[in-house]
């Protein structure tokens, strides 16, 4: 059932070139007795379009880039949960972050190990305990609130 590619996030996350931030899930364990977990994956590399400015002959991963794809994990996650309850068009905003810890730069060549886990949800706010882990060093972590909303059709 997994590794999930590119093209199954895309029919969960609206999100596309250059901002969709997790290029695969490896695995979804919606039993594990912590509460339901993601592990995605992206990959960093130097053709990045943000290194060109962040920061010029030293690369580094903005913390807002890798805070969104944390979030991006949790919708993930989150839309997985719902499974055939989703409605196809409900999106999930980034709506908040606290507890936020950066404990090493993300740089070129880096693959990011992105863990999201199911703290609660009430009234279409959902809360996501995360971490970006660089060769099984945590880079960040933070508690992540995501709001559910259903888009008018067009």
């Amino acid at each position: 059932m997994y590794p999930k590619t590119v093209q199954t996030i895309q029919e969960y996350l609206p999100h596309r070139y250059p901002f969709l931030l997790v290029d695969r899930i490896n695995g979804v364990d919606l039993e594990d007795s912590e509460g339901p977990v993601i592990r995605a994956i992206k990959n960093v590399t130097i053709n990045e379009e943000f290194f060109n400015g962040h920061f010029p002959g030293h690369p580094v991963m903005p913390g807002v880039l890798i805070l969104e794809a944390m979030a991006q994990a949790a919708g993930l996650l989150g839309m997985t949960i719902l499974g055939g309850e989703r409605d196809p068009n409900m999106l999930y905003y980034f709506a908040g972050a606290d507890n936020v810890r950066f404990k090493r730069p993300i740089v070129p060549g880096d693959q990011v190990v992105l863990e999201a886990r199911y703290i609660n949800s009430r009234r279409g706010i959902w809360k996501f305990d995360c971490r970006a882990l660089v060769d099984d060093e945590v880079a960040c972590a933070a508690l992540i609130t995501c709001a559910e909303r259903v888009m008018e059709k067009a």
